[in-house]
C-alpha cells in the first residue's frame, strides 16, 4: 500500500519538529514560510514543482 503525502504537509511537519526541538526559532520558521509563499508566486515555481516531482519519482522507485 502506497502512502501519498504532499510536500507542503511534509515540510510543515519538518518545520514543526525543528521548532519544537529548539533547532529553529519561530521567527526563522516564519521567514522561511513567507519566502516559500513568495517564491511560489514567481516564474520559478514550475521549475521547483518539476524538480520536486522528479525527486519524488526517484524516491518512490526505490
Amino acid at each position: 500500500m502506497a502512502l501519498s503525502i504532499s510536500a507542503a504537509v511534509l515540510m510543515g511537519i519538518i518545520v514543526f519538529v525543528l521548532v519544537k526541538g529548539g533547532n529553529v526559532r519561530v521567527g526563522s520558521a516564519l521567514a522561511c514560510t513567507l519566502f516559500g509563499f513568495t517564491l511560489a508566486a514567481t516564474g520559478l515555481a514550475p521549475a521547483i514543482n518539476s524538480g520536486l516531482a522528479s525527486l519524488a519519482g526517484l524516491i518512490s522507485s526505490f
